[in-house]
């Protein structure tokens, strides 16, 4: 599992593309795996998304 395959899967997932199960085979990882991976990647509480 890479991080970029991560990251699309969360994406997928995020956008309702995607059930939890489906995003992780994508990214290749459990779901379990991916939620927890999700919690990593999730801005921290109390912090705005970055402009881009």
């Amino acid at each position: 599992m890479t991080s970029k395959s991560v990251a699309t899967a969360l994406t997928l997932y995020r956008a309702r593309t995607l059930t939890l199960e489906q995003a992780a085979t994508v990214g290749g990882c459990s779901a379990a795996e991916l939620e927890e991976s999700a919690r990593a990647f999730a801005p921290a509480p109390g912090t705005a998304p970055a402009d881009d």
